[in-house]
Protein backbone atom coordinates (compact mmCIF):
# COMPACT_ATOMS: atom_id res chain seq x y z
CA UNK A 1 0.00 0.00 0.00
CA UNK A 2 1.14 3.32 -1.03
CA UNK A 3 0.34 6.75 0.67
CA UNK A 4 0.85 10.55 -1.22
CA UNK A 5 2.62 11.74 2.36
CA UNK A 6 5.43 9.44 2.85
CA UNK A 7 6.93 9.64 6.58
CA UNK A 8 10.62 11.41 6.45
CA UNK A 9 13.19 8.75 7.06
CA UNK A 10 14.87 9.01 10.65
CA UNK A 11 17.90 11.68 10.49
CA UNK A 12 21.33 10.17 11.46
CA UNK A 13 22.50 10.76 15.06
CA UNK A 14 25.36 13.39 14.86
CA UNK A 15 27.04 11.47 17.32
CA UNK A 16 27.88 8.04 14.78
CA UNK A 17 27.16 9.43 11.66
CA UNK A 18 31.31 8.95 10.11
CA UNK A 19 30.67 11.73 7.72
CA UNK A 20 30.31 13.96 10.34
CA UNK A 21 28.37 16.16 8.52
CA UNK A 22 25.44 18.62 9.83
CA UNK A 23 22.18 16.10 9.92
CA UNK A 24 20.02 18.96 9.18
CA UNK A 25 21.12 18.42 5.47
CA UNK A 26 20.50 15.20 5.15
CA UNK A 27 18.21 13.44 3.55
CA UNK A 28 14.97 15.10 0.96
CA UNK A 29 13.21 16.78 4.07
CA UNK A 30 14.32 20.27 4.95
CA UNK A 31 12.66 21.79 7.75
CA UNK A 32 9.26 19.88 6.90
CA UNK A 33 9.61 20.67 3.25
CA UNK A 34 9.62 17.84 0.90
CA UNK A 35 12.95 18.51 -1.90
CA UNK A 36 12.79 14.92 -2.85
CA UNK A 37 11.79 16.05 -6.30
CA UNK A 38 14.44 18.81 -6.82
CA UNK A 39 17.71 17.49 -8.40
CA UNK A 40 20.28 17.15 -5.59
CA UNK A 41 22.57 20.08 -6.99
CA UNK A 42 19.51 22.57 -6.53
CA UNK A 43 18.22 20.76 -3.43
CA UNK A 44 21.74 21.22 -1.74
CA UNK A 45 21.55 24.97 -2.84
CA UNK A 46 18.15 25.33 -1.57
CA UNK A 47 19.55 24.19 2.06
CA UNK A 48 22.40 25.97 1.75
CA UNK A 49 20.47 29.42 0.98
CA UNK A 50 17.96 28.81 3.72
CA UNK A 51 20.79 28.49 6.18
CA UNK A 52 22.80 30.99 5.23
CA UNK A 53 19.53 33.35 5.90
CA UNK A 54 18.70 31.86 8.83
CA UNK A 55 22.11 32.48 9.97
CA UNK A 56 21.81 36.06 8.86
CA UNK A 57 18.77 37.13 10.20
CA UNK A 58 19.83 35.46 13.49
CA UNK A 59 23.47 37.44 13.69
CA UNK A 60 21.24 40.70 12.91
CA UNK A 61 18.62 40.35 15.68
CA UNK A 62 21.39 39.45 18.40
CA UNK A 63 24.29 42.13 17.03
CA UNK A 64 20.92 45.07 17.14
CA UNK A 65 21.68 47.37 20.15
CA UNK A 66 18.50 49.95 20.83
CA UNK A 67 20.49 53.62 21.49
CA UNK A 68 18.73 56.79 22.03
CA UNK A 69 17.18 58.51 19.01
CA UNK A 70 17.93 61.96 18.69
CA UNK A 71 15.05 63.60 17.10
CA UNK A 72 16.74 66.82 15.97
CA UNK A 73 19.10 64.87 13.66
CA UNK A 74 17.18 62.35 12.37
CA UNK A 75 16.99 62.46 8.80
CA UNK A 76 13.86 62.58 7.06
CA UNK A 77 13.22 58.75 6.50
CA UNK A 78 14.49 57.66 9.67
CA UNK A 79 12.01 60.65 11.42
CA UNK A 80 9.26 59.16 9.65
CA UNK A 81 9.89 55.58 10.31
CA UNK A 82 10.73 56.11 14.14
CA UNK A 83 7.67 58.16 14.22
CA UNK A 84 5.76 55.31 12.83
CA UNK A 85 7.52 52.82 15.26
CA UNK A 86 7.27 54.85 18.41
CA UNK A 87 3.23 55.14 17.94
CA UNK A 88 2.92 51.49 17.43
CA UNK A 89 4.95 50.73 20.90
CA UNK A 90 2.80 53.15 22.41
CA UNK A 91 -0.23 52.19 21.26
CA UNK A 92 0.62 48.78 22.54
CA UNK A 93 1.83 49.95 25.91
CA UNK A 94 -0.95 51.84 27.04
CA UNK A 95 -3.53 48.81 26.14
CA UNK A 96 -1.19 46.07 27.80
CA UNK A 97 -0.29 48.61 31.04
CA UNK A 98 -4.28 50.38 31.04
CA UNK A 99 -2.53 53.83 31.01
CA UNK A 100 -5.35 56.56 30.89
CA UNK A 101 -5.02 60.07 29.13
CA UNK A 102 -3.05 61.30 32.60
CA UNK A 103 -0.29 59.75 31.73
CA UNK A 104 -0.23 58.55 27.72
CA UNK A 105 -2.49 61.06 26.02
CA UNK A 106 -3.67 61.02 22.72
CA UNK A 107 -1.98 63.96 21.56
CA UNK A 108 1.21 62.82 22.92
CA UNK A 109 2.93 63.13 19.56
CA UNK A 110 2.77 67.67 19.80
CA UNK A 111 4.44 67.81 22.97
CA UNK A 112 8.34 67.38 22.07
CA UNK A 113 8.34 66.69 26.16
CA UNK A 114 6.26 63.85 25.74
CA UNK A 115 7.49 62.34 22.61
CA UNK A 116 11.20 62.40 24.29
CA UNK A 117 10.63 60.67 27.27
CA UNK A 118 8.13 57.74 25.86
CA UNK A 119 11.29 57.32 23.06
CA UNK A 120 13.41 56.88 25.90
CA UNK A 121 11.23 54.54 27.35
CA UNK A 122 10.72 52.67 24.64
CA UNK A 123 14.65 52.34 23.72
CA UNK A 124 14.83 51.41 27.16
CA UNK A 125 12.66 48.54 26.71
CA UNK A 126 13.96 47.14 23.67
CA UNK A 127 17.25 47.13 25.36
CA UNK A 128 15.96 45.39 28.43
CA UNK A 129 13.87 42.89 26.30
CA UNK A 130 16.50 42.16 24.00
CA UNK A 131 17.65 38.30 23.25
CA UNK A 132 20.54 38.96 25.49
CA UNK A 133 20.01 40.56 27.90
CA UNK A 134 19.90 39.27 31.36
CA UNK A 135 17.09 37.71 32.96
CA UNK A 136 16.92 40.51 35.66
CA UNK A 137 16.66 43.64 32.50
CA UNK A 138 12.70 42.94 32.88
CA UNK A 139 12.09 43.75 36.67
CA UNK A 140 14.64 46.75 35.91
CA UNK A 141 12.42 47.92 33.04
CA UNK A 142 9.43 47.82 35.10
CA UNK A 143 11.08 49.70 37.91
CA UNK A 144 12.12 52.42 35.66
CA UNK A 145 8.62 52.77 34.09
CA UNK A 146 7.26 52.89 37.70
CA UNK A 147 9.23 55.93 37.68
CA UNK A 148 8.72 57.37 34.10
CA UNK A 149 4.97 57.05 34.90
CA UNK A 150 5.68 59.78 37.46
CA UNK A 151 7.04 62.04 34.97
CA UNK A 152 4.69 61.49 32.28
CA UNK A 153 2.16 62.31 34.46
CA UNK A 154 3.87 65.92 35.27
CA UNK A 155 4.43 66.41 31.92
CA UNK A 156 0.91 66.04 31.13
CA UNK A 157 -0.46 68.43 33.99
CA UNK A 158 2.36 70.91 32.63
CA UNK A 159 1.73 70.68 28.96
CA UNK A 160 -2.03 71.06 29.39
CA UNK A 161 -3.04 67.90 27.33
CA UNK A 162 -6.00 66.09 27.80
CA UNK A 163 -8.12 62.75 26.54
CA UNK A 164 -11.02 64.96 24.93
CA UNK A 165 -8.67 68.56 23.77
CA UNK A 166 -5.80 69.43 23.47
CA UNK A 167 -3.49 73.17 23.30
CA UNK A 168 0.15 73.49 22.59
CA UNK A 169 2.75 73.57 25.84
CA UNK A 170 3.03 76.55 27.08
CA UNK A 171 6.64 78.51 26.93
CA UNK A 172 8.18 80.88 29.67
CA UNK A 173 9.43 83.70 27.25
CA UNK A 174 12.90 85.25 29.25
CA UNK A 175 12.69 88.44 28.66
CA UNK A 176 15.66 89.71 26.16
CA UNK A 177 16.14 86.18 26.27
CA UNK A 178 14.88 84.40 23.04
CA UNK A 179 15.75 84.70 19.57
CA UNK A 180 14.70 87.48 16.99
CA UNK A 181 12.72 85.24 14.98
CA UNK A 182 10.86 83.15 18.06
CA UNK A 183 7.41 83.38 18.42
CA UNK A 184 5.36 82.50 21.29
CA UNK A 185 3.29 79.19 20.39
CA UNK A 186 -0.75 79.74 19.79
CA UNK A 187 -1.87 77.85 23.43
CA UNK A 188 -5.68 78.04 21.92
CA UNK A 189 -7.40 74.61 23.23
CA UNK A 190 -8.65 72.49 20.43
CA UNK A 191 -10.88 69.23 20.41
CA UNK A 192 -9.33 65.68 19.63
CA UNK A 193 -11.21 64.13 17.28
CA UNK A 194 -9.98 61.80 14.80
CA UNK A 195 -6.23 61.24 16.62
CA UNK A 196 -4.93 58.71 13.82
CA UNK A 197 -5.58 61.27 11.31
CA UNK A 198 -4.36 63.67 13.24
CA UNK A 199 -0.81 61.91 13.79
CA UNK A 200 -0.57 60.99 10.13
CA UNK A 201 -1.21 64.43 9.54
CA UNK A 202 1.51 65.49 12.03
CA UNK A 203 4.31 62.80 10.79
CA UNK A 204 3.70 64.35 7.13
CA UNK A 205 4.14 67.69 8.34
CA UNK A 206 7.35 66.62 11.01
CA UNK A 207 9.14 65.01 7.50
CA UNK A 208 8.54 67.83 4.94
CA UNK A 209 9.73 70.58 7.49
CA UNK A 210 12.76 68.12 8.40
CA UNK A 211 13.05 67.78 4.66
CA UNK A 212 13.56 71.98 4.21
CA UNK A 213 15.74 71.48 6.66
CA UNK A 214 18.13 68.85 4.78
CA UNK A 215 17.25 70.66 1.93
CA UNK A 216 18.40 74.06 3.33
CA UNK A 217 21.41 73.19 4.78
CA UNK A 218 22.83 71.26 1.66
CA UNK A 219 21.95 74.57 -0.60
CA UNK A 220 23.98 76.54 2.32
CA UNK A 221 27.00 73.83 1.77
CA UNK A 222 27.16 74.51 -1.59
CA UNK A 223 26.96 78.13 -2.09
CA UNK A 224 29.80 77.95 0.40
CA UNK A 225 31.91 75.75 -1.53
CA UNK A 226 31.21 78.06 -5.10
CA UNK A 227 32.57 81.12 -3.20
CA UNK A 228 35.97 80.19 -1.92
Amino acid sequence: MTTDNPTPPDLPDPDTDPSGSDPIVQGPYFDGIDLSGLPAAVAEKARAFAKQTFQADLAKSLTAVARPINWRTLPPADLEAELLELNGWVDWLRHTYGLPAQVVPPMWHHHPELLWELSALRQHWLFCFDPQAKGNQALAWHHDFSLARERLRDWVTISGTRLDRDRPTRVTAWPGGEAEDWTEPDTTERPVAARTDDFLAFVAEQVAARREEQDATIRSVISDERGR
